[in-house]
């Protein structure tokens, strides 16, 4: 009865979050157009990368693809959009997969309470970098992440044969240690799903363990961190607000309708948009920047990131 309990508090808290988050975001944009900034692809992109999200794919990796090949925006707002657009889908998620997946909630609470610490220290440090060390970040980040859906992709990854629920001792410490710096490096883009599921998995946990562990992480963690990103104004809020109203559905479709599909192909397909990415973005950053004068406006960073 503790345990079905400590869920139940769990759930709650998961879920206070996302209203926080949703009235933290609705009082620092209200009065700025973000409806009229938000365009159709926008809701496409977040149905479709939340809908495969759900289903295990991971939805960062995509979604930069996406974004980058429309020149949706800088570059350096990518990594805000990221993180305030898919943060209350994946509160979603975590709801659900929390509420379904039995799993120690020592384990549970120790990882999720890790990732949100190091996803309020990475936000603070993205939030403030120069768009050529986001780049190169990025860049970095997404051939790391092609990398892990290559090496799953061949089967050069241990076996997900696991049938643990929960960890203690020096393994507990380890994995919540690992917790922590994946949380941090979400905040520059790298999708936590990946990492995650083979974290669990050389740790002999049940693969399904993940599942809880990695959306709840993402659910207290982003919106902690989309929350920082939307103050600095570091992100596009029109495409941030299609990633989310587009995204809802995607989850619940995802989860209660269609549940799983055969997505072999799919993951080849990630792996090369995804290293066609960091190529351009790496490019990019080899681009000089012209400095703005003192003179200058400072542009508004909603429309001229939605333009």
């Amino acid at each position: 009865m503790p345990a079905v309990n400590g869920v139940y508090l769990l759930l709650g808290v998961v879920a206070a979050v996302g209203v926080w988050f949703s009235g933290r975001w609705w009082f620092l944009e209200r009065g700025r157009g973000v409806v009229r900034a938000m365009r159709p692809a926008d809701l496409a992109t977040g149905f479709v990368t939340e809908f495969f999200d759900t289903l295990g794919i991971g939805a960062f990796a995509p979604t930069t693809a996406i974004f980058k090949l429309q020149r949706r925006m800088p570059d350096d707002a990518i990594p805000g959009t990221l993180n305030a657009g898919h943060a209350l889908p994946t509160v979603v998620e975590a709801l659900i997969f929390i509420a379904i997946v039995t799993l120690d909630l020592t384990t549970l609470v120790s990882m999720l309470a890790a990732s949100v610490a190091g996803a309020w220290l990475g936000a603070g440090l993205v939030a403030r970098a120069p768009r050529r060390v986001i780049q190169i970040g990025m860049g970095a980040a997404l051939l790391i992440a092609a990398g892990l859906l290559l090496a799953k992709n061949l089967a050069w990854l241990p076996a997900a044969d696991g049938t643990a629920l929960g960890l203690s001792g020096g393994t507990l410490l380890f994995a919540v240690c690992v917790n922590g710096v994946l949380g941090a490096l979400m905040m520059l883009g790298v999708g936590l799903y990946a990492p995650c599921l083979i974290l669990v998995t050389l740790l002999g946990m049940n693969p399904l363990a993940a599942f809880p562990i990695m959306m709840g992480s993402c659910a207290l963690l982003m919106p902690v961190g989309g929350a920082r990103f939307v103050r600095a104004r570091r992100y596009s809020a029109g495409a941030a607000l299609g990633l989310t109203l587009g995204g809802i559905p995607g989850v619940l479709c995802a989860a209660f309708i269609v549940r799983s599909l055969p997505l072999e192909w799919l993951r080849w397909l990630v792996v090369v948009v995804v290293i066609y990415t960091a190529v351009l973005m790496l490019m990019s950053a080899r681009v000089p920047m012209v400095p703005q004068t003192s003179t200058s406006p400072r542009p508004d960073p909603l429309h001229s990131q939605d333009a």
